[in-house]
């Protein structure tokens, strides 16, 4: 590791005001992707700023129709969540698969928003279910959050505080996963919501998470297994790696689409 500051917030407007003073400043959650990263020398922060001791941060409530999460509450928090299981219970399955169990009862559902690795489940979550990302300063629609390859619509300094999900009709989440990361080699959740069919892809974009429009299209007609059998998703726009071509997960999210719609 480089050298950096160390400071631990006692509140969001205390670690936003430290993050605008740094030089070149970034926000621990979980750590589970940063400390790695600072670990392997890929980042030099002038300091971070440890989220950790927002209590407020850390938490789950129904609101209406909503299912809200605290950026700081653990993936195996949410996987155990009773009132998460009771309203969306693919989402708590998707957490539950997350990692190991050490990663589970570290890593956080904001600290993995915020890094929107192409790979990670939440993204799908998000964008299949028409959540909405809440900041420190704003409200985001998880369609205009995701922006790319790591990239977010988070500006400097702003700080994911919670996540709001709209309880759908019907939710399942289905991935073929590294065996060694449980990372998504391919992952695809399907939700049956008020506007419509969502099919959200993440793992297999090379800009990361997606929606495939064209199965929406036709699960808003038939939700069926067999409405999505025949459809394939272009391969131009697909990660190709050692751990899978292109032609593979293309082949891959109609098998996961058919295995979601199947079993919600």
């Amino acid at each position: 590791m480089y050298d950096f500051n160390y400071q631990k917030a006692g509140s969001v407007d205390e670690a936003a005001a430290a993050a605008k003073k740094a030089e070149d400043g970034t926000y621990l959650a979980g750590g589970q992707t940063l400390l790695p990263t600072l670990k392997q020398r890929l980042a030099k922060p002038s300091d971070v700023i440890d989220l950790s001791g927002i209590g407020d941060l850390a938490g789950i409530k129904v609101e209406g129709d909503n299912v809200v999460i605290g950026a700081l509450t653990t993936h195996a928090a949410v996987a155990g969540s009773k009132d998460v299981a009771g309203k969306i219970p693919a989402l708590a399955a998707l957490a539950g698969g997350i990692g190991d169990p050490q990663v589970r009862n570290r890593g956080t559902i904001g600290g993995s928003i915020a890094n929107n690795d192409p790979a990670s489940d939440y993204p799908a979550a998000c964008l299949g279910l028409r959540a909405t990302i809440v900041t420190n300063s704003r409200e985001i629609a998880a369609d205009d959050y995701f922006q790319g390859l790591f990239e977010t619509a988070l500006e400097d300094g702003e700080i994911v505080t919670a996540v709001s999900f709209p309880v759908p009709e019907a939710a399942c989440y289905k991935k073929f996963e590294n065996p060694a990361s449980r990372y998504a080699i391919v992952g695809v959740f399907v939700a049956k919501t008020g506007g419509g069919t969502r099919v959200a892809v993440t793992g297999a974009g090379q800009d990361g998470v997606f929606r495939a429009a064209e199965m929406e299209k036709a699960l808003d007609g038939d939700f069926s297994a067999d409405a999505v059998a025949g459809i394939s998703v272009d391969q131009g726009g697909l990660n190709s790696d050692i751990h899978a071509s292109a032609e593979y997960r293309a082949h891959l999210v109609t098998v996961m689409a058919k295995r979601a719609v199947a079993d919600c």
